[in-house]
Parts: structure tokens; sequence; C-alpha cells
């Protein structure tokens, strides 16, 4: 399966109508009988309202529920929005949805963000397994004071990444034992190996039915064996070299949001022709 270019995008969609078609059947399907008389499958879209009716004359409004529902901006433009994220590799700014669609700053910055919930939504966060990395890191722009874990106004994000697997973060408070290693009990099976750095806040998840081994940054150990954090590394690289890039600032208030982003475009990296349509199946 390939992933859609633009001119088949506006030949599958080509108006609000076929979206709004689209969006019944993916939320209702084909065989959707009616809650008032039973009756399945014979609804009719009605002119004058985003609905559709059955013989009783009962109505089905497919955008209720949906960020579509008070939304002024046609469906179709919704949908070339949700294109747009899963056919980039670093993310769409609020600016470019803005020129692509033609509606206003606002509009733009209100559409990414709630694709980018549904995308957090979409990736789920299904239990990770086997060989685990885990590390921790900080995301925002240049403040004065400390560098590094002292550094103030900056977001703490804790990963953990399964090799050859999933990603998953987690805003975090602080980097305390009291605060990581219940998120790794929660979202990583007893049994799995745990790979992290020398912070001492993982030092006793060996006692919670984990396997535990480190490599010692401070000493230059990068690797040992199989041993590493290079994935979750190279991640985080990635995330703040698309923030900078593209988003040029992300404010803490929306960096969750943000995370989702990036976690579901790289748990989805084996199959982005999939990223659209699963993407679509979740509104």
């Amino acid at each position: 399966m390939k992933t859609l270019n633009v001119q088949q995008f506006f030949k599958m969609f080509s108006d609000d109508d076929v979206c709004l078609e689209h969006l019944f059947n993916t939320r209702f399907g084909a065989e959707y009988g009616c809650p008032k008389c039973g009756e399945i499958g014979k609804f009719r879209r009605l002119s004058k309202i985003p609905a559709y009716t059955c013989n009783c004359g009962h109505h089905i409004h497919p955008m209720v529920g949906t960020p579509f529902e008070n939304s002024r901006t046609p469906l179709q433009k919704w949908f070339y929005a949700m294109y747009l994220f899963t056919t980039s590799r670093h993310g769409v700014p609020a600016k470019e949805l803005q020129r692509q669609l033609g509606v206003t700053y606002k509009c733009a910055w209100r559409i990414g963000h709630e694709i980018r919930k549904y995308m957090g939504m979409v990736d789920g966060n299904a239990p990770l397994s086997g060989a685990v990395q885990v590390d921790e890191t900080y995301i925002g722009g240049v403040r004065p004071g400390k560098r590094g874990r002292g550094a103030a106004g900056k977001t703490v994000v804790f990963g953990m990444m399964e090799h050859g697997g999933g990603v998953m973060m987690k805003v975090v408070p602080n980097v305390r034992r009291a605060t990581l290693q219940p998120i790794i009990q929660e979202n990583v099976k007893t049994g799995s190996e745990i790979h992290s750095d020398e912070l001492l806040s993982y030092k006793t998840i060996n006692t919670k039915g984990y396997t535990h081994e480190t490599v010692n940054h401070g000493a230059g150990e990068y690797v040992r064996n199989a041993v590493h954090v290079n994935g979750l590394e190279g991640f985080w690289s990635q995330i703040k070299r698309s923030i900078r890039g593209t988003h040029i600032h992300v404010s803490n208030k929306h960096i969750a949001k943000y995370l989702g982003e990036f976690e579901f475009r790289y748990n989805m990296r084996k199959n982005p022709a999939l990223m659209f349509p699963r993407l679509l199946a979740a509104f």
C-alpha cells in the first residue's frame, strides 16, 4: 500500500459531501441500524445540513462529537490538514497550515492542535517489553542559569523505547526515583530488560521484576555489548531538531500534544501509508 499523493487525495476526497459520507461510514458503518426504527442502511443525505436522515425521519449527524462539530472550516480542509500531518516528516506549523488551507492563523493553530491530540489518542499506550531503553531529556528554549538537569524553565520529558519496537513519552515534573519508576512499572512488562544511563533514579528498578543494565556516560561508556540508550538519545535529537526547524518554540502548556505527534509518527514508521487512514478513523 503506497502513500497517497496530493492528486490522489483530492480525487478520493473531492468535496465536503464525499468527506461527510466517508466520516459517516467510518463512524457508523454501511449497515448501521436506525436508533429509532431499527431499519438498516436506509439513510440518505440531507441537502441543507451536514446530516443524514432515515425513512422514519430520525437524523444522524456524523460530525457531532468530533472537532468538526462546531467548526465553520469546510470538512475537506480538515481532511487535507490531516493528510499534510501524516505525509510530513517533521510536522506542520500553523503558518504552513494557514497558507495551505487559506484560513486565519487562529483557525490553523486550532486545527493543528486538534490533530496532534488525536494522533496521541490513535497511538495508544501498548505495554513495552523485551529490551527497553529509558532516558530523560529537557525540551525548551535557551534559558539563563544552570544547564542540563538543573535548567530552569525547561519541560522534563521521560522516554521509553523498545528495541525494534515502539516509543512512549511522558511529561514529568522531575527525574526522581518516585516519579520515574512507577511510570516504568505501568508501561513496561515485568521481566523485561531495562537499559539506562547511570542516573540513580533507576538504580533499584531491578527489585521491581526487571533486569537492569546500565552504561556509564560519565566515564565515556556509551555501548557495552548490546546495552545502550543510543536509540532514545537519537530520538531526542530528532525531536529537538524538528521543533527548532519547524515550530521554533513549543510552550510547556502544549508540549504533550507535540510529543503525541512525534510518538505516533515514530511508531508508524514501518507503515507510513497507514498513517492517514488510521488518523482519519480516529475522528
